[in-house]
């Protein structure tokens, strides 16, 4: 994989490195291969995954229903595949345009 996102089919999978703690909840740069998604909550039991999965459900235009975990629920590094996006956010919309293939 040569990005932080790809697409199967109708499904985007993101890879990303969470921030908790964050003063707000927002989409940072891309690192490596990851990207950087501040949130505006503790990593207490899995709250700040929660809270990330609520703002990309709004970010992405989905019910949170269409957001899976892949895995990193207690951990930094997640991947979460979103079912159906009705919007891009600018950064993958960008990637988007930018390359061919699987990757977009």
């Amino acid at each position: 994989m040569a990005s932080f996102c790809y697409w199967e089919g109708d499904t985007l999978v993101l890879n990303i490195l969470g921030r908790p703690r964050a003063n707000k909840t927002k989409i940072g740069k891309v690192i490596g291969k990851q990207l950087e998604i501040h949130v505006a909550e503790n990593p207490v039991r899995g709250k700040a995954t929660a809270h990330l999965v609520t703002f990309l459900a709004e970010e992405f235009g989905v019910a949170e229903s269409a957001i899976t975990v892949v895995f990193g629920v207690y951990n930094v590094n997640k991947q979460l595949r979103i079912t159906a996006p009705q919007r891009l956010p600018e950064i993958i919309a960008k990637q988007r345009q930018g390359t061919t293939g699987d990757l977009f």
